[in-house]
C-alpha cells in the first residue's frame, strides 16, 4: 500500500497561493499534510491563511517568524510588517501559533523542523559565505540529522525546494515555500533566495516497497492580487518578489 502525504512550508500569509495548493491537494484525494512553519508572518492575508488551516487535520511545527511574531507582540515600535500583522491578528490566533511544537516527530519515519533539528532560523541544506549560498557537504548534514531516529527529514525556511540523500539512507527534503518564492535576508549576512518563477510550491511524498519518491509541485494562482497586497501594506519589495519569484 502507497501512502501519501503532502508537506507544506513558508505559507507567510499568502492566502491566494494556499488555497491553490489545498485544492490541488483535494484533487489528489491526499489526506496526510504537514505543515512547516513561518505561516502567518507577512504583509498579506494572515487572517485568510488562519482560517483556511483551521479546520484542517494538518500537523504543524512552529517557523521562525511565527516564534518572532509572538517575541516581538511587545515592541514599542514594531516594524511596518509587524504592526500590520499586530493589527490584523487577536489573541485567538496569537494562541494557536503559541501552541505549535518546535519540532515534531512522526513514528519512524518523518521529522518535521523548520529550519535545522535545533535551529528554527538556520539553513539545514545551505550555507552562506561571502553573499552567496553553497549546499553543505555530506558530512556536515550527516552530523546534523545522522541520529535522528527516522527515515526522512522535512524542512523548510530556504523557500527553495532541495534534496540530499545520504549514505545510511536517510533522506532531508526542503518543502519550498508555498507563499513566498524569493526574499532578500541579512543574516548571517545579506544573500539572496529566488526560486526563478511566481508559482506556489509545495511536495508530495510517498513510500513504496521501501523506496521514497517525492514530487515538487509548482502551482500557478493569482499573483497579482497578493502583489497587490504586499504594496498596499507597504512591502514593494515583497510585490516583486511575489510576482517574479527573483529577489
Amino acid at each position: 500500500m502507497i501512502t501519501t502525504y503532502a508537506v507544506l512550508s513558508d505559507i507567510h500569509g499568502n492566502s491566494w497561493a494556499l488555497d491553490a495548493v489545498l485544492k490541488d491537494i483535494g484533487n489528489r484525494g491526499i489526506k496526510n499534510i504537514f505543515n512547516l512553519g513561518d505561516i502567518l508572518y507577512g504583509p498579506l492575508d494572515p487572517r485568510g491563511t488562519f482560517n483556511l488551516l483551521q479546520d484542517l487535520p494538518i500537523i504543524s511545527v512552529s517557523g521562525n517568524q511565527d516564534r518572532m511574531l509572538l517575541e516581538q507582540q511587545d515592541d514599542e515600535d514594531p516594524n511596518p510588517t509587524l504592526k500590520y500583522m499586530l493589527n490584523e491578528l487577536n489573541d485567538e490566533h496569537l494562541q494557536w501559533i503559541e501552541k505549535l511544537p518546535a519540532t515534531e516527530q512522526i513514528d519512524d519515519l518523518f521529522f518535521l523542523c523548520h529550519g535545522t533539528p535545533k535551529k528554527d532560523d538556520a539553513y539545514l541544506l545551505e550555507y552562506v559565505e561571502q553573499n552567496t549560498v553553497k549546499f553543505k557537504s555530506q558530512q556536515e548534514l550527516e552530523q546534523m540529522v545522522g541520529s535522528l531516529p527516522v527515515e526522512v527529514i522535512l524542512c523548510g525556511h530556504s523557500h527553495v525546494p532541495n534534496s540530499a540523500l545520504l549514505p545510511n539512507g536517510k533522506l532531508i527534503l526542503n518543502a519550498g515555500s508555498v507563499g513566498l518564492p524569493a526574499y532578500i535576508d541579512d543574516l548571517p549576512e545579506v544573500h539572496n533566495m529566488e526560486t526563478g518563477s511566481p508559482f506556489a510550491c509545495y511536495t508530495i511524498i510517498e513510500r513504496a516497497k521501501d523506496v521514497w519518491k517525492f514530487q515538487i509541485i509548482k502551482l500557478p494562482y493569482n499573483w497579482h492580487e497578493a502583489a497587490d497586497a504586499a504594496k498596499k501594506n507597504g512591502r514593494s519589495d515583497w510585490a516583486y518578489w511575489l510576482k517574479t519569484g527573483r529577489a
